[in-house]
């Protein structure tokens, strides 16, 4: 499939914005990435032409809000693979499902609960949001967090996990794709070595799912968490996959309308996954935006849109590696595109700041990462993320914003 990324950029209004006087470089996707017309006209639609609140009403707009909404779950699944729509929960973002896991987990009787002494892997570059739900266990039901490091271009020690897999594992949480490396974790082999000791493995996605296509089934993980603002939709809704088996032992992680099947006075009944996990009214809109940013994702080529992204990372890591004062963080050979680097002289948020003069939007600061941080022995980076609409225009950009800092600084 041919990438026009020209005629791309034109379905992305933002990108026409100048900043400081200079055209846009938006080079921070990693944190949210931009939206295209077709993801805001979906959502527009649904508001003017079929909104009602979903699932028990009778009337037209209701049957056809509820219609939509169950197409975009049934998108999702489709996205990663997934067995069925009923294996997808929709959440309010990447960080409400590790979230939802972590509570139905420290809830569960039986195999799948963990408690007092039972442990949690986790991986050194893992995202706070895979961090902070598992000490909350650990808080509260007295579980173990033990943790894994990585070398420096962010790999795992494959045979370092096996052995430190014991029979009180009960999970293993792993990040995809590493929002600071780019470094892109061995998940079917991890989800090998997890099962062989009777754990679950919870897989972060946020990043992983926008850099390549997923197949939920082929890696053979128990969770996988993914959000809609990484992947060109709106914020406020995500979305998790688990299989069926798991999620039918899960106890509901909030109470309310439409996760119930029965309330009395003196006793509930919960309904069936996925809506056991989904209490109140849901992102509603939100959820349809999500839908048409990955029918967009699809219909551009998820294959066409990694190649495109891998050109401009190598590109940019061409040049940035020509720059002895810049210090880089992450050089695995199949990273995704996000950069982590520093300028030597120059804390990262002044790096940012003068970025910013230029038109250049890069993330600095420990990127909710500061386990990692400190296994680099740095406090920050500046980053540099990429997608779909880069171009090599936005790294010479940047580049050029780069050699203003080294006059500064240097």
């Amino acid at each position: 499939m041919s990438f026009d990324v020209d005629a791309l950029r034109a379905e992305f209004p933002i990108l026409d914005r100048e900043v400081n006087g200079a055209p846009l470089a938006y080079l921070d996707s990693a944190a949210s990435a931009q939206k295209p017309r077709a993801v805001m006209q979906a959502m527009v639609a649904a508001s003017e032409g079929a909104y009602a609140n979903v699932h028990r009403g009778l009337h037209t707009l209701a049957n056809d809000a509820t219609a939509a909404f169950e197409a975009a779950r049934a998108t999702v699944a489709r996205f990663i693979n997934a067995p069925s729509p009923e294996n997808i929960i929709f959440t309010s973002g990447g960080t409400d499902a590790m979230n939802l896991v972590s509570h139905a987990l420290g809830a569960a009787d039986g195999a799948i609960g963990v408690g007092e002494g039972d442990e949690i892997v986790l991986s050194v570059m893992e995202h706070h949001s895979n961090i902070v739900p598992w000490h909350l266990l650990r808080e509260r039901k007295g579980a173990v967090l033990k943790w894994i490091d990585v070398d420096a271009d962010g790999r795992i020690d494959l045979d370092e996990l096996r052995e430190m897999m014991t029979a009180r594992t009960k999970l293993v949480a792993m990040t995809h794709v590493s929002n600071v490396l780019g470094a892109r974790s061995p998940v079917k082999e991890i989800a090998r070595i997890a099962h062989e000791a009777g754990a679950l493995l919870f897989v972060d996605g946020c990043q992983g799912a926008v850099h390549g296509a997923v197949d939920v089934q082929d890696l053979d993980c128990d969770f996988y968490a993914l959000t809609a603002h990484k992947l060109y939709g709106p914020t406020g809704v995500g979305a998790l996959y688990g299989k069926m088996d798991v999620l039918s032992q899960m106890p509901p992680f909030k109470g309310g309308g439409e996760m119930i099947d029965l309330v009395e006075k003196e006793r509930v009944t919960y309904n069936d996954p996925p809506h056991r996990f989904e209490a109140g009214t849901p992102p509603i809109l939100e959820a349809i935006g999500f839908g048409a940013a990955l029918d967009w994702m699809m219909e551009k080529g998820l294959d066409a849109i990694g190649a495109h992204e891998n050109d401009v990372l190598a590109y940019a890591m061409e040049r940035l590696s020509a720059l002895n004062w810049v210090t880089l963080y992450g050089q695995a050979p199949d990273k995704a595109a996000i950069i982590s680097f520093n300028v030597d002289g120059a804390h990262a948020h002044d790096v940012a700041t003068i970025l910013d003069k230029k038109g250049v939007a890069v993330r600095a600061g420990h990127h909710c990462c500061q386990p990692l941080m400190t296994h680099l022995g740095v406090s920050a980076t500046a980053r540099a993320s990429m997608a779909a609409y880069t171009t090599r225009a936005d790294i010479d950009q940047f580049v050029d914003g780069l050699q203003s800092v080294r006059k500064l600084f240097g």
